[in-house]
């Protein structure tokens, strides 16, 4: 859904960080090849991102890798501040270039949690901050995709899959209009629910991860 913040949450190696590798191809891909035809803007909070793996995912789908790699706008943020001013920087971006259609921060909460330790002062400081991501979505036609870890510590919430409650607690989940969970499945087997959506039902589907990245199974 464009115009709207994306929250990805799951359990560890599930797929998270590939995901928004993936979507920073498929983003560039023409429509009939279920692409939007446009630019990447990737904030990456945990120095997670991967050159190679864009190269061979881009490789997949018959795109030139360093092609794919120029219309990525990458960043990589070192605090909670420095992120605010990552996405400030995107809004300016967005504005003098047309073409940006995927925003991704990967992940958005965790220097935020490092920094604040405070629950009250965290969620004016995570408040702002989707704000302005939910405002820049609207006003350049751009997709915000979130992703978020699942908390170990936090309450387990008992839904089907018993999954963990992500990070971003009620803030992020009432700022996202479309949410989806990550699990492991058999062997090597993934599978991906669909929480919240504004347009679509609950649903899940199965995937795996290999060289090209996200893959049906």
């Amino acid at each position: 859904m464009s115009q709207s913040i994306t929250e990805v949450y799951g359990e560890f190696r599930t797929g998270k960080t590939q995901l928004a590798h993936t979507m920073s191809v498929v983003t560039q891909l023409p429509s009939d090849m279920g692409g939007a035809s446009g630019k990447v803007a990737y904030i990456d909070t945990e120095g997670t991102f991967r050159p190679d793996r864009i190269r061979s995912i881009a490789d997949r789908f018959g795109v030139d890798g360093n092609m794919a790699l120029e219309n990525i706008l990458y960043a990589r943020a070192h605090n909670s501040e420095h992120q605010m001013e990552l996405i400030n920087e995107c809004s300016i971006r967005f504005a003098e270039d047309k073409d940006f259609r995927l925003l991704i921060v990967d992940s958005i909460m965790a220097l935020f949690r490092a920094d604040y330790s405070g629950r009250g002062e965290l969620s004016e400081r995570q408040q702002k901050m989707l704000s302005k991501l939910s405002k820049l979505s609207e006003e350049y036609n751009a997709r915000s995709k979130n992703l978020s870890r699942s908390d170990p510590g936090a309450t387990m919430t008992f839904v089907a899959g018993g999954a963990l409650k992500p990070i971003g607690g009620h803030i992020l989940s009432h700022a996202s209009a479309t949410r989806m969970y990550l699990r492991k499945g058999r062997a090597e087997e993934r599978v991906a629910k669909l929480v919240d959506s504004p347009d679509r039902p609950e649903s899940e589907a199965s995937y795996k991860l290999d060289e090209g990245g996200w893959a049906d199974v």
